[in-house]
């Protein structure tokens, strides 16, 4: 059974260590669901899931599997199935025998095992692979094997520290596509450990985002680029490439672009904000529609990158590569409302 998980104002700190590793971290996750938890390097994410997993104490806050701590319990009791970056499966096992491993220690029945060890060696493609050992397998197909071994006994809640991170890009597409489909299929609470912006987004319905030990932000990946919620995740998810000074109102904001319509209230100063991607090259005049002069065009082959200037500004925005854009040029640009987002400087 699947099971919602709930951090509350967790604090650690590695010994002798000069500034804290997590610092008051507070975070639900729903059952059934899938949260990506994203950040740079050293930010706390590994510590994070350790702590979870049972592999790490908090000095401070607690951890708690559908409402009750599990800060007391041992790792084999917290019912979490867990992959790390290497596979770490058994050499002298086979892979039917690695994906058994689990249900033979809690003393299964052999036909139950039998019956789950090949329904998991199908969904991740391995079933005429089964007799052989790890060691003859790529990379790639010891993760698959790792993934159905943490499923093998339907755990509460799976945990994923960086699992693709040593594959190649194709293969990690792959394997992101077949977490995808293992988690539509088994329904398990996941949180998976990412630095990768495209990794977090493609796998969680839910992003968090971990910046200097503090959680930045949790929202799902549309809200999160849209609306980030300090300067810091917009720089770390790079949509602070045109950030814009001015006075915000209810309904608007005023800058050297001209008055422009937001969606979502705000007051005071700030920065405008809106991803490159968002900005739409206007036919015509209307609502948020500026005029621009193209001073740069870059052809990245699946889209081109684009400078404009306007009002004394530098704007990036990115089109198809079949927009007729030239340096020289003068253009309309549309920033949509809905893309537009104001923080605190």
């Amino acid at each position: 059974m699947t099971t919602d998980v709930t951090i509350d104002d967790l604090d650690h700190t590695y010994p002798d260590a000069t500034a804290p590793t997590l610092c008051g971290v507070t975070l639900d996750v729903p059952a059934g669901t899938r949260t990506a938890i994203l950040g740079p390097s050293g930010s706390g994410k590994s510590t994070l899931l350790s702590i979870i997993a049972g592999l790490s104490a908090p000095t401070g806050g607690d951890v708690r599997l559908a409402g009750r701590s599990v800060l007391t319990q041992p790792p084999h009791r917290r019912d979490l199935g867990v992959v790390f970056q290497r596979p770490l499966l058994f050499p002298h096992l086979t892979v039917a025998e690695n994906i058994a491993f689990g249900l033979r220690m809690r003393r299964t029945d052999r036909k139950v095992i039998r019956r789950r060890v090949t329904e998991l060696l199908d969904a991740v493609a391995l079933r005429d692979y089964a007799d052989r050992r790890s060691t003859e397998l790529s990379g790639g197909q010891q993760q698959r094997v790792a993934l159905a071994r943490a499923l093998a006994a339907r755990p509460a809640v799976l945990l994923l520290d960086e699992p693709f991170s040593a594959l190649d890009p194709q293969l990690r597409g792959d394997m992101r596509a077949l977490l995808t489909d293992l988690h539509h299929r088994e329904g398990t609470t996941t949180l998976f450990v990412t630095h990768d912006r495209d990794e977090a987004t493609d796998i969680a319905d839910h992003v968090a985002v971990l910046l200097d030990s503090h959680l930045a932000q949790h929202a799902p990946p549309a809200g999160l680029f849209r609306r980030p919620a300090t300067l810091a995740v917009a720089q770390f998810l790079g949509g602070a490439t045109n950030a814009i000074p001015g006075t915000a109102h209810p309904d608007r904001f005023d800058c050297p672009l001209g008055s422009l319509h937001l969606d979502t209230p705000h007051r005071g100063p700030g920065l405008l904000l809106i991803r490159p991607e968002a900005i739409v090259v206007a036919e015509q005049d209307g609502p948020n529609v500026i005029p621009a002069t193209i001073t740069a065009v870059t052809d990245r082959g699946t889209h081109l990158d684009v400078r404009a200037t306007t009002s004394g500004h530098t704007l990036h925005l990115t089109t198809g590569p079949a927009t007729p854009l030239r340096p020289g040029d003068e253009t309309r640009l549309r920033l949509p409302p809905a893309h537009l987002s104001v923080v605190t400087p």
